[in-house]
């Protein structure tokens, strides 16, 4: 195992934000968000609760795809500001208790990137071997990342007559994890930003990072990453995006070892709570969530709604996948490659305040760490003017004025775009919501609160409870630090449940965490708990010598 000491452990109990620079905060006014801007606002995430902040792609860049067809491992576009001002944020973090990870894509680079413009240069480059090279593209072709984008995976250079290999777009040439220079690049760049202070790395597209011909087996070099990273920094993680069923996802962790990846995003957590969403049936989470694999000590689930991407739908049935957008993507311009939805989650539930903070107590109550993409704290909207996944990755929304407090400069200049509408910045922004108790914002502030101070939530081990009742979810996490249960109404109708529980008696109180009151088992340890539609209760269980807070 890499890490024996529990107190390293910082990310099994974090609250992670996730956020592009560019679209979060412009301090200079010309139409771009920079590191200025976010270092501004880093009071407002700490008041929030955030405890680390994610950040997306801020290397220099073509922008062909926002941000992720990177030029330059080693600096910062210059759009943004410079590596002084970065170097500013990561200290601002840390004095007010958040530490800062940030994407790690090197499983290709931009096709402007001098490795490739050397590579490209002659067949006797040597960087010709950074990328993967073919004389005839192989008969049997994986399908694109982006169907309907792009027709397939292999490119050919007409200067040397031979093709490469792009997983995703064809101006991002794939690099070969195979070459072991390749290797030392990837782990001086992550030298190299570990020591301008950040705590690690979100890792894009894992499994495309994995070379299957490793000699050491197809998972070698995360695991030496994952060594490497200890031995720079003992408590640097990486957290990795891995789509791809709970068996499989085991091998990323490094199996019971769990030597290779920190955490992993719970994709398939995340479709079946949108299925049941969809179905107002709480089912479809509950199998998925008794089917979670078990983890070593030091790794990590990822819980989240949604994140910069495509809401995607392919670990669904075809079937299934059609539920979920007859539900939240009725037009076709809200969904994209067949299988995803770009729509952020309030205009996805008409805004109804109930199903949202039904969905954000869900985040925060299931066990593993959660994750929130900029803007979620407020309920904010999507942009479909945009056009496919930028709809999604709009300017954050600070006050009421036509650009949302996010710019002063003219609409034409405005790099990203502004939501229009009933969620626009006139109807939803941070200004208003601080000073509003019952504001969106200030309920994830409290959600924030109190996951932060049950230790349980991030520690402790899931047990999905049979509520009686297919439309609410019932679950516990119990471990060393206490012990918490938590029930969730997907109806629009009001539910009343009763929960047989193992080790109490009438002696045992069980306290609302959010909300005042407690309720006592029967002597048969069979509790009755009131649910209103979309309702909730997170119920900490205490003996009647405990002397734990509620």
């Amino acid at each position: 195992m890499r890490l024996t000491d529990t107190s390293d452990l910082w990310w099994k109990t974090a609250v992670v934000y996730c956020l592009d620079v560019e679209t979060f905060m412009d301090w200079n006014d010309d139409g771009v968000g920079d590191f200025e801007g976010l270092a501004h606002r880093l009071d407002y995430l700490a008041e929030l609760g955030v405890t680390c902040l994610w950040l997306m792609p801020f290397h220099p860049s073509p922008q062909q795809d926002d941000g992720y067809d990177v030029s330059d491992f080693y600096s910062i576009d210059r759009r943004y500001g410079h590596l002084g001002d970065f170097v500013e944020v990561v200290r601002t973090a840390r004095d007010r208790g958040m530490r800062v990870i940030a994407d790690l894509v090197v499983n290709h680079t931009s096709d402007r990137h001098p490795w490739f413009l050397a590579a490209k240069s002659s067949r006797k480059s040597p960087y010709r071997d950074f990328y993967v090279w073919r004389d005839e593209p192989p008969k049997e072709q994986p399908a694109p990342v982006f169907p309907g984008e792009q027709d397939g995976v292999w490119e050919l250079d007409e200067k040397s007559g031979q093709y490469y290999l792009h997983n995703f777009y064809k101006h991002q040439p794939d690099l070969n994890m195979a070459n072991p220079k390749v290797r030392d690049e990837i782990a001086k760049v992550i030298g190299f930003w570990l020591e301008l202070g950040l705590d690690g790395f979100r890792v894009d597209a894992v499994p495309y990072f994995v070379a299957p011909d490793e000699v050491d087996g197809p998972h070698s070099f995360l695991r030496e990453l994952a060594r490497y990273i200890s031995r720079r920094r003992g408590d640097a993680i990486l957290l990795g995006e891995v789509n791809l069923p709970y068996e499989q996802q085991l091998d990323y962790f490094g199996g019971p070892d769990g030597d290779q990846l920190s955490m992993q995003f719970d994709f398939v957590g995340m479709q079946r709570m949108f299925l049941s969403l969809a179905r107002e049936d709480a089912t479809p989470l509950a199998e998925a969530l008794a089917a979670r694999p078990p983890l070593a000590p030091e790794n990590q689930w990822a819980n989240f709604v949604r994140n910069h991407d495509e809401l995607t739908l392919d670990k669904l049935s075809e079937e299934e996948r059609e539920e979920v957008f007859d539900a939240f993507a009725p037009e076709e311009r809200m969904r994209v490659y067949g299988r995803g939805i770009v729509r952020r989650l309030a205009p996805m539930l008409g805004g109804d305040p109930r199903r949202l903070r039904l969905v954000y107590s869900l985040l925060f109550s299931l066990p593993g760490t959660p994750v929130l993409y900029y803007g979620e704290e407020l309920g904010m909207g999507e942009e479909l003017s945009a056009g496919g996944r930028a709809s999604v990755r709009n300017a954050m929304q600070w006050n009421p004025t036509e650009h949302g407090g996010f710019s002063n400069a003219r609409r034409r200049r405005l790099a990203p775009h502004v939501t229009q509408g009933g969620f626009g910045p006139e109807h939803v922004n941070a200004s208003q919501q601080r000073h509003d108790p019952d504001s969106m914002l200030n309920f994830i502030r409290r959600l924030i609160e109190r996951y932060r101070a049950s230790a349980e939530i991030g520690w402790g081990e899931l047990r999905m409870l049979d509520s009686g009742d297919p439309a609410v979810l019932a679950h516990s996490v119990h471990g060393a630090e206490g012990r918490m249960i938590a029930v969730h109404n997907f109806s629009a109708e009001p539910r009343t449940i009763r929960l047989r529980l193992d080790d109490v008696d009438e002696s045992t109180r069980l306290v609302d965490l959010l909300a005042e009151g407690s309720r006592n088992p029967d002597a048969a340890g069979v509790v009755e708990v009131e649910l209103g539609a979309y309702g909730f209760h997170w119920l900490r269980v205490l003996g009647a010598a405990d002397k734990r807070l509620s």
